[in-house]
Order: structure tokens, then sequence, then C-alpha cells
């Protein structure tokens, strides 16, 4: 399903199942004939070139902002959703200098020199998972090992106790609704609100229990700049240690689930991957290159400024598809094929600029160890629908919900 024209572009036609599926031949229409689209009815502009979305993300004068179109009632009624609420204290949804100082108090766990510490800690969870269905011969990847995978690593990182993290492992995912464009659904901001209070609480609790008995871990190094110089205050604590489990794991698991689906559907790529495991590094970058976990970024001008030479008024939002720009033929060599084997890819799936993902080597690390395991003690592993796998029903973050497999 394809919109006949840039002009009739909208969130609603991108969130129709048959677009979710698919969305890149609509991405290139948008990039053949309006890369930077204006929807002035929604004081929207929509970017889907890489020189543009690029633009944006790295612009200082793009932050984030509430929709100055809404009033004080309106502003007022969002945020009365602890969902809502509790979003805009996120460094995620936060400009300097409230974002440095947030940023600074984790970045330090998440340098190179730590991350890559980590990758003995994550190639032994990976086996230890394979170890516990191996025998099945049969089962859905999702559940058995993509999502347990980044949720142990993230549970390791911030400290959360070896008791609680069943709940953790088997319960919910994080679907992206929240951080979609498009307006939720009254179930969706009421199922929304339940899960946020719910983890809320429990995240409360344990940073009490930090305060009392402090660890090696991220929680206690946050608990501890809460009253430091009152680097971090009470709401601001609990909704960024949300964001780092949310951020730590959802994108990780749609990004191998992305890849396991990608390669199966181009056996060629499969097979070269399989007899050279040393491509795995520049494969990884191909996968968030070919079908990115992160579909789009949204921003507003701070300021009347201009992106790429466009000049935009104070208050419009932007909407970067970063999707679109990872396969714009004037960066990338055959946009459209899957190559294993392909250099020098810098794809815009983990944003730019001061909000940079954070977690951008430790996921890529996270996949190339998880699917090297995979691979090597599951050699005949097949899925059983390549075709027609059901995505989560987000437009954000793109993943799929399950991915039954044989072995």
């Amino acid at each position: 399903m394809q919109a006949s024209s840039a002009t009739e572009f909208s969130f609603e036609t991108i969130f129709t199942p048959e677009i979710v599926a698919n969305p890149y031949p609509l991405y290139r229409q948008l990039r053949e004939t309006s890369p930077a689209l204006p929807l002035p009815e929604h004081n929207l502009l929509v970017l889907s070139s890489y020189e543009h979305c690029q633009a944006a993300v790295r612009h200082r004068q793009l932050g984030h902002i509430e929709d100055p179109r809404m009033t004080e009632e309106q502003l007022a009624q969002r945020r009365a959703n602890p969902a809502i609420d509790h979003l805009q204290h996120m460094m995620l949804f936060q400009n300097p200098p409230d974002h440095t100082r947030l940023r600074g108090l984790v970045v330090k766990a998440f340098d190179a020199r730590r991350v890559e510490a980590m990758r003995a800690r994550v190639t032994a969870i990976a086996e230890e998972l394979v170890d516990a269905f191996a025998d099945r011969g049969r089962g859905d990847l999702v559940s058995l090992f993509l999502h347990p995978l980044p949720v142990i690593v993230i549970c390791d990182m911030l400290g959360i106790p070896e008791r609680d993290r069943s709940g953790f492992v088997g319960g919910g995912r994080v679907r992206g609704r929240l951080i979609d464009p498009t307006p939720m659904t009254p179930d969706e901001l009421e199922e929304a609100n339940r899960g946020m209070l719910e983890s809320q609480a429990y995240f409360e609790g344990l940073c009490q229990e930090r305060r009392v008995n402090p660890a090696d871990d991220l929680i206690t190094a946050l608990v501890e700049s809460e009253t430091e110089h009152g680097k971090l205050t009470k709401n601001e604590l609990t909704a960024n240690i949300q964001l780092l489990f949310a951020a730590g794991h959802e994108t990780t698991v749609n990004l191998m689930g992305n890849a396991l689906l990608a390669l199966h559907r181009n056996p060629d790529q499969l097979a070269l991957l399989k007899d050279d495991p040393g491509l795995m590094p520049q494969a990884v970058e191909e996968f968030l290159r070919y079908d990115s976990s992160v579909q789009l970024t949204g921003r507003g001008a701070l300021a009347d400024t201009d992106v790429a030479g466009m000049p935009i008024a104070r208050g419009t939002q932007v909407i970067a598809l970063l999707a679109a720009a990872n396969r714009d033929p004037a960066v990338f060599d055959r946009p459209d094929e899957l190559d294993v084997t392909r250099k020098g890819i810098r794809p815009l799936s983990f944003g730019g600029g001061v909000h940079y993902c954070l977690g951008a080597q430790l996921a890529r690390l996270e996949a190339a160890e998880a699917l090297k395991v995979l691979f090597h003690r599951l050699p005949g592993l097949a899925l059983d629908d390549i075709e027609n796998p059901v995505w989560k029903r987000t437009i954000t973050l793109r993943g799929v919900i399950a991915l039954p497999a044989t072995w």
C-alpha cells in the first residue's frame, strides 16, 4: 500500500498494517518526491533524505518542546497522565543544560572501555539461554532468546536483584506507542499509565534499598547523585532509571529480530556470515541501516532557524525518518539490498548530536555476540514464516512480536 502522492502522506497512512509490514516503498516515494515535506495543518516538517535527517539530528536549535498550538488546559490534561508526565523528566525529552546534566550522570557507564569489558558476560548469557532451550528443537526466538538477553544485561548494569528479574525477563515489552507521533487510544493510554505507575513504584523501592545498602551498580550511582549538589530530583531519578531499562533492551531486541528476518530472507547473506563470522561487526552496521529498529525521531524548533537551508519557524515539529535516510541512494549504493560485506556504513539509526544513543556500542556488541552464539550453537536454525511475521503496532520502534523457528 502506498500513498498516491507525497502530499497525501500522514502518520495515519504509515500506521496501517500494510505499511508497518513494509514502509520502505513509501519512504522511497517521499525521498523522491518531497524529501522535506511540510504538513502545515499538523505543524510538521517530515524529512526523509539522509542529508536532511542528518542535519536535523545534529541541529542545536532543534530540541524537545510541547506543540505550541496546545492550550494550557490541554497541556495540563496531557500531563495528568502519569505516563506522559514521567516522560518529561527523562533525558531523552530534555534540552541542554538539563539534558547535559542528566546524561553526564550515566555516560561513563556506557563508555567504550566498560562496554568492551562486558563482552564475555554477554556471550555467557547467550550460551546459558541457548543451553536452556536447544533440546526443544523449535520455539519462539523472541521470548526464548532475543528478549531475555538484553534484559539480563541491563538488569546487571542497573543492579536489579536476581529475585526480581523473572518479571522483567518474562514480562511485557515496551511497545513504542508512547513515543509515536500519533495519538494513543484511551485503552493504550490507560495501559501505559498503569505500567508506568507500577514501574515507578518498583524503582522507588529499589532506590530506597540502595540508599540503605549501596552496591556497585548504576542505580546506586544515580541515587548518590540525587543528593550531591541537587544534581537529580526524585522524579528525574526514577524516570531516567525507567528510560535506561526500556532503552537498554527494547531496540536491541528489535535489532536482532530484524537482522534474523533479513538474513533468512537473503540466504546468500546468511551463508556469507556463517562462513566468515569476522564479518559480524560490519554486518551489524548493515542490519542497522537495512531495517532500523528506530524508524524515526522527533524534534521541535526552539527558535526560528533553518535545516539544510530550509527555513522553519519556532515551534515547528520536525520528524526525521531515519529509516528512510538509511536507504537514500545518494549515500548508499544498492540501498534496498542487504549486503553484509558493505563497508563504510554510517546509518542514522542511533540519531546524532547531543541525543546520540548512549547505548549504541552496547547494542552493537550484544547483537554481534548473540548472533554469533546463535549461529554456532544452532547451525540448522530456520524461521517458520519469513514472509508474514507479525510486527509490533508502532511506527517509531520497528520489530517483530515473535519469530517461530525450528533447529
